[in-house]
């Protein structure tokens, strides 16, 4: 008979999904067999790349004022992408906004799966009264709109990326405990699971061995639809004046030039088409990872 104060071997169970290296290859080959997903992740690449490149291309403050104002795309080689009424740099604002605008992003989705995930899966694996008062939380967070929720919470405190990044974090959080208690619900009494606490397992080591390995995929998919709603967001509060003053996003770019749209509208086009490309790119990365993760998709393959 095991010893129940004794940590089991890893090796012991068999994990729906996680038994083999094959599955995950073949996960991969999925995705990179989809030329829409392929093609997201490649341009996300780039833009990942140039935004961590923005400092080493444009060595100084994206704010400081580099020429005159008002240079077209292309009229100047020394201005690719022109000047804003202001004389800055619309390139470098963008390649330095980038890193402002995927770092809140990433942030901000990180920080909701990290609190979302400890949520659902103690209120999923549990259930009874921590099921009850986790699911009455996530009922009342699901009951305010979210922009309406984080323009209220940043304007109460002072705007930074940081407070925008935990602000977000907050709203979001919701979404991902309630498909994580989901998940956690249905695998529960699965057999691996049953069998790891015939043998004397603890509840931590099967809520993140056992579960939680299985129950990720439809998590990481819904992760690459919270960056890009996250990034909608920022943007959103940064075109209100509710972002950070002292650091140049894509949105805070488009609110600085839309009383200048009817004159000088690529100030708020090139910045506009940098978001709706990174959106439609994370969501065609997000179609792709449904695809190559979902069993019920795949399993034909």
């Amino acid at each position: 008979m095991s010893d129940a104060n004794t940590s089991p071997d890893p090796s012991a169970f068999v994990q729906a999904g996680t038994g083999s290296a094959n599955p995950r290859f073949r996960r991969l080959k999925i995705f990179a067999r989809n030329p829409s997903a392929a093609a997201g992740a490649a341009f996300l690449l780039v833009v990942a790349g140039l935004a961590l490149a923005a400092p080493i291309l444009f060595p100084g403050d994206p704010l400081a004022i580099v020429a005159k104002p008002f240079i077209w795309p292309g009229q100047n080689a020394g201005f690719p992408l022109g000047t804003d009424a202001l004389g800055h740099d619309v390139l470098a604002g963008l390649l330095h906004g980038a890193r402002i605008s995927l770092a809140v992003g990433l942030a901000a989705t990180a920080g909701s799966l990290f609190l979302g995930i400890l949520v659902g899966a103690a209120a999923g694996y549990f259930g009874g009264g921590i099921d009850d008062a986790a699911t009455r939380v996530v009922e009342l967070f699901q009951t305010i709109p979210n922009f309406v929720l984080l323009v209220v919470i940043v304007a109460i405190v002072e705007p930074s990326i940081t407070t925008v990044t935990v602000a977000m974090a907050l709203i979001m959080w919701p979404t991902v405990a309630r498909l994580t208690r989901a998940e956690f619900r249905s695998i529960r009494e699965k057999d691996f699971v049953m069998a790891a606490r015939s043998l004397g397992c603890g509840p931590g080591w099967i809520i993140f061995r056992e579960i939680l390995p299985n129950a990720l995929p439809p998590i990481v998919v819904t992760s690459s639809v919270m960056v890009a709603s996250a990034i909608l967001m920022e943007s959103g509060l940064s075109f209100m004046g509710l972002g950070d003053p002292n650091a140049v996003s894509w949105g805070s770019m488009i609110g600085a030039g839309r009383e200048l749209i009817r004159t000088a509208w690529y100030l708020t086009a090139i910045p506009g088409l940098a978001i709706v490309l990174t959106v439609l790119a994370l969501n065609l990365v997000g179609d792709g990872l449904n695809d190559a993760l979902n069993p019920r998709l795949n399993s034909g393959r």
